[in-house]
């Protein structure tokens, strides 16, 4: 089952092709309670989204008693900011979709790999309480995820940016105030939430300069943080299984969830 986040049409839309109309597609925890949340961005460097960091990723949470929605947000020849329109979107329905899904309100991060990542940091940077005046009801919903998980991430798109993201959601040449705009390590405050972070020391695609500026930034305004950086291992690992040291990230994530209330 995948829904329409814009039912009623989807804005700056394109055309009504499926790569016109970005989904949500949930993944639901049966549980007497309610559960909580989270919101997945695949990578795929803005030009695409990779699916083993989607639907595996979801089961994974599941596992844990974590409900989880795969986004398909909108890539090129889309650029910003309709990707960070359909995150917020997505972390707004899940809010007003709470009850009927069984989802604690209270309880809705994001979890991003790669320029997913940078997707779902500035969710976790860029967000509002919500229209109190939209007629739309999911619109009335705050967009501010309750935590927010990065895996190997792009966050900067200055010096250590990985090229094809940036080019895809800002344009080549990019306009140098939207770079300083969406360099996410700039937008940090003491209201980002509490973040998880991992990444590989040698990451050819996407430079690990990218997780420790982040975290320096965390660090600087004291938002809680637990980073993780492993010696080696590919660009686009996903849950890693087959990775000798890398296959921990879920464990150490499952274990800070768990400490987050999650």
């Amino acid at each position: 089952m995948s829904l329409l986040l814009w039912p009623q049409g989807t804005p700056n839309a394109l055309g009504e092709e499926k790569e016109d109309r970005p989904t949500l597609v949930p993944f639901l925890v049966q549980s007497e309670q309610p559960t909580s949340a989270v919101v997945v961005c695949p990578g795929g460097g803005y030009g695409r989204r990779a699916d083993h960091e989607g639907e595996p990723v979801a089961r994974w949470l599941n596992t844990l008693g974590i409900s989880a929605f795969v986004l398909h947000y909108r890539v090129a020849p889309y650029r910003h900011p309709n990707p960070l329109m359909d995150a917020q979107r997505a972390i707004r329905t899940v809010r007003h979709n709470a009850e009927a899904w069984n989802v604690d309100p209270k309880r809705v991060g994001i979890l991003g790999f790669s320029a997913g990542g940078h997707l779902a940091s500035s969710a976790g940077t860029q967000f509002d309480g919500g229209n109190a005046e939209a007629a739309d009801p999911i619109e009335r919903e705050s967009s501010r995820p309750d935590l927010v998980v990065l895996c190997y991430p792009v966050i900067t798109f200055g010096p250590y940016t990985h090229s094809g993201s940036r080019n895809n959601l800002l344009g080549d040449p990019a306009d140098p105030a939207l770079v300083e705009l969406m360099s996410s390590e700039n937008r940090v405050t003491e209201d980002t939430p509490p973040t998880f972070i991992w990444h590989t020391a040698d990451d050819a695609g996407v430079p690990v300069e990218n997780a420790m500026m982040f975290a320096s930034a965390l660090r600087k305004n004291k938002v809680p943080f637990e980073l993780h950086i492993y010696e080696s291992g590919r660009h686009g690992l996903g849950l890693a299984q087959e990775h000798p040291e890398a296959r921990t990230w879920p464990n150490l994530c499952a274990n800070w969830l768990k400490k987050q209330g999650f």
